[in-house]
């Protein structure tokens, strides 16, 4: 090989090492065994073009990855390769096609794609630096921060491939690469036509629950079917009740903002409608604030609920909690939109490169017939009334302050007197609660107690209305009306702060609820007390 024709192989290797695991997932004992018989050797030249410098890994589809070096334009280059080719590599090239038609700057660049009957490979950006899952396997979950702006870029990307109707079918964190100069790259689209838009975007909740928990919520049921290989499988499970409900970020770890826990958890629930791809990014945007400004905790959205009577905002529409973007949020959706508009290519330019995916539609089928109603989607209800129960009070102090527990504001509580001796209220009291009023029967779906800190114990039961005098009499008498437990209660071995309750009955409805705590934290400065920061209720 003539030595002028592109950089040597030992002049391209500076940078942090990277297993490229978007499109090599390192293969597992199950995995397909991959062919070596006659596979490409280091220095051969491909395509008269691209040099193969160095194996990195096969991976669990049974494609080999190497670095490479384009001798033509003297640039790292990553090769993937199907050896044989044939039918086994069509999927491989279609999705190279289809990915070559947008580009993005949080989008793995695609150079080439080449058949060669007996082999196959795509030729795309070389990235210095490591995946997501390596990062947090490494260096463990990530600050809200980090988590932010790395969901920020993976939803920015989305966005670009859903304006041309297709879908990327393989965001984990195996797909998601930080280089090592911090930019955010997605590798891997999949066009095997089982994934939709929809499912891209619970997998950005995906991404975000794992920058923060270092677990997988798909873990036990991957997501659309995933299998062991495509980066999902051998990362760890998230916490789960007995239900198999998952735990959300906030009770795994502690200093995760609440809106971006009820972010991250909206968009894993299959019930709440999740936002198209451009308000999602527009709205990640507007959060994504460097650490070093502080303003993180304070850029929470507010929650679409419309009031009787009016009419739904756009978002409130799309249904579930959504985001308010106001006049700059607008405007970053619209900038969003003109950079796609400007980015996108291909559509319409009568080329051979046909995208195979297809955009998913939800519209309902025309003609005869009458169409299903919509299931309700959950959204926050609105709490009528609250107060403090205490049955063994003596002067009632620890009454007041009830309202503080629906303010919408994680800064300011509610929360109890210092007791000695132990846990359960120094041995004077067997709990207190908040009563709470929805105002009208509802169906509920859960209902959220954010804490001043973990390692309390509770439980949430309900009850009828009568006639409870706030006294510490009335108190006791609305205890005993309250003996149905819902959900499983939180011990405080293993309660953070952020208890959720979902053992609701579909088939109920429910408007008088108790939050009753058992047993509080022990404070590091000696002694026993609680705070109820935030009392939210989901339902419709």
């Amino acid at each position: 090989m003539p030595s002028n024709t592109g950089p040597s192989i030992d002049t391209i290797t500076e940078g942090g090492r990277v297993t490229q695991v978007g499109e090599g997932q390192e293969a597992e004992e199950t995995s397909p065994a991959v062919v070596t018989l006659g596979a490409p050797t280091v220095g051969e030249l491909l395509a008269e073009r691209y040099e193969l410098a160095e194996h990195i890994n096969n991976d669990s589809a049974g494609r080999l990855v190497w670095r490479g070096v384009d001798v033509v334009l003297r640039r790292p280059v990553a090769v993937v390769l199907r050896y044989p080719g044939g039918d086994s590599a069509t999927e491989m090239l279609q999705a190279a096609v289809a990915a070559s038609r947008v580009i993005h700057p949080n989008l793995v660049g695609v150079y080439d794609a080449i058949d060669e009957d007996d082999r196959a490979y795509v030729v795309r950006e070389w990235v210095d630096g490591q995946s997501l899952r390596e990062m947090v396997t490494a260096d463990g979950p990530l600050d809200p921060a980090r988590a932010t702006a790395i969901g920020n870029a993976v939803a920015s990307a989305l966005a670009a491939v859903h304006a041309t109707g297709m879908v990327h079918g393989n965001i984990h964190p195996g797909t998601v690469m930080i280089s090592d100069d911090g930019r955010v790259v997605v590798a891997d689209a999949r066009t095997d036509g089982a994934d939709s838009q929809e499912n891209d975007l619970r997998a950005v909740g995906g991404v975000l629950y794992y920058a923060l928990t270092g677990h997988w919520p798909h873990g036990e049921a991957p997501l659309h079917g995933a299998t062991a290989g495509h980066g999902r499988a051998a990362l760890p499970d998230a916490v789960r009740d007995s239900a198999g409900g998952i735990a959300a970020p906030r009770q795994v770890r502690a200093g995760v903002p609440a809106y971006l826990d009820d972010l991250t958890m909206d968009l894993l629930d299959p019930e709440i409608a999740p936002p198209s791809s451009d308000v999602l990014s527009a709205e990640l945007s507007r959060l994504d604030i460097p650490a070093d400004e502080q303003f993180l905790e304070q850029a929470g959205p507010l929650r679409f609920t419309a009031d009787p009577g009016e009419e739904p905002s756009p978002l409130a529409a799309a249904g579930g909690r959504k985001v308010a973007l106001g006049v700059a949020g607008l405007l970053a959706v619209a900038l969003v939109g003109l950079f796609i508009g400007i980015n996108v290519l291909g559509g319409g330019d009568g080329g051979d490169k046909e995208p195979v995916s297809q955009p998913s539609s939800s519209a309902p089928a025309t003609g005869g017939g009458s169409a299903e109603p919509a299931a309700p989607v959950a959204r926050k209800l609105t709490i009528q009334d609250v107060r403090i129960i205490d049955p063994k009070s003596k002067d009632r102090a620890e009454v007041r302050d009830a309202e503080k527990v629906m303010d919408g504001s994680d800064d300011d509580g509610w929360e109890t007197q210092t007791y000695k001796n132990n846990g359960k209220f120094g041995g004077l009291k067997d709990g207190m609660g908040i009563w709470i009023d929805l105002g009208a029967p509802h169906t509920v779906k859960s209902l959220q107690a954010t804490l001043s800190s973990g390692g309390a114990a509770a439980e949430l039961r309900t009850g009828a209305t009568g006639d409870f005098p706030s006294t510490s009499k009335g108190d006791g008498q609305l205890v005993a009306a309250y003996p149905t437990v819902i959900g499983q209660p939180f011990e405080s071995s293993d309660s953070g702060t952020n208890m959720i309750f979902n053992g609701f009955d579909p088939a109920k409805k429910y408007q008088y609820l108790l939050f009753w705590i058992t047993e509080l934290p022990e404070k590091d400065s000696g002694g026993w007390k609680l705070g109820v920061q935030e009392i939210t209720v989901q339902g419709s």
